[in-house]
């Protein structure tokens, strides 16, 4: 198993990182969007330009909510501001999730297209969240088509549950061997990297849960016990995704940044208490840096 460098970064370390720009949902109460991302990047040692494309009082998962969706127009306005402080020329990866509408996904395109302009080496992370088993769609109608026809192909990396995966790839999964396979066809439409989380196909053990990854050098298969939570807590696909990025911004390889990434969610998930909606994200902040357990990631062919 790879050594792993669990310091906190130095000073001149953080110095010399690229700037992330997360463009997310934004509660007050509880950790989803960039209240969970922003802080697992800031634990990793990243600067976060954070930009919301909603601000609601606490996450949906309570069922009543209030707040409002922030239009395009005024995420377009907060990302022109940043523009001429100079920000975005810094930022080195761009990390989006649950974008409230369409229009808002043009204005996130059109910021990832300017800042490729200045930066080619940009690493554009799109979490594609639309849905999960159970809850079904839970986004505005729009989005789906928009993530699958503009999104995904301008992205580098996309991290669908295997819900949101099936829903892009119009496929019912049957194999971990489909979904890789299924994975390397959407590759031929832009994006590099897939990861597939949440993924439960018949040749997983029922105990288990799997997270795939795919790129242009292999696939690998991370599989976790399940932890018997009812209800699971929200913001855990927010999480995976910004600690997964900020793994692979620091240099890891794909198969050691999917162990740490699964392991730090694994073992926040665990953490959590019976009945919260919420991960102890402050209270077990440890597992961001050092997460206690480890899941190895196997080859597929």
């Amino acid at each position: 198993m790879p050594t792993v460098n669990t310091a906190t970064p130095s000073a001149t370390a953080q110095a010399s990182r690229p700037v992330i720009l997360s463009i997310q949902s934004h509660v007050a109460w509880g950790y989803v969007g960039n209240s969970a991302a922003v802080f697992a990047l800031q634990r990793l040692g990243f600067e976060v330009l954070q930009v919301h494309t909603v601000m609601f009082s606490n996450h949906t998962g309570y069922g009543q909510f209030r707040g409002q969706i922030l239009s395009a127009e005024h995420i377009r306005e907060i990302l022109a501001g940043l523009r001429e402080r100079g920000a975005l020329q810094k930022v080195g990866a761009v990390l989006s999730g649950y974008l409230g509408n369409a229009d808002t996904g043009a204005a996130i395109l059109d910021a990832v297209n300017d800042i490729r302009q200045a930066n080619p080496q940009l690493r554009y992370l799109c979490d594609p969240v639309m849905g999960d088993v159970g809850r079904g769609l839970f986004v505005n109608p729009a989005i789906p088509d928009f993530l699958r026809d503009q999104a995904i192909p301008f992205a580098n990396i996309i991290t669908p549950n295997q819900f949101e995966f099936e829903l892009l790839s119009g496929t019912k999964l049957a194999s971990t061997e489909e979904a890789v396979a299924v994975a390397r066809q959407m590759r031929g439409r832009g994006p590099d990297t897939i990861v597939i989380t949440s993924l439960a196909t018949p040749d997983i053990a029922a105990d288990q849960l799997g997270t795939l990854a795919v790129n242009g050098q292999g696939a690998w298969l991370v599989t976790t016990p399940r932890i018997d939570l009812h209800p699971l807590p929200n913001g855990m696909g927010d999480v995976f995704a910004a600690t997964l990025l900020g793994r692979l911004m620091d240099g890891r390889p794909l198969p050691e940044a999917l162990e740490l990434a699964t392991a730090t969610l694994y073992s926040l998930v665990k953490g959590t208490v019976a009945g919260s909606r919420d991960l102890p994200l402050v209270a077990a902040q440890a597992q961001l840096i050092e997460p206690a357990a480890r899941f190895a990631a196997q080859p597929l062919a």
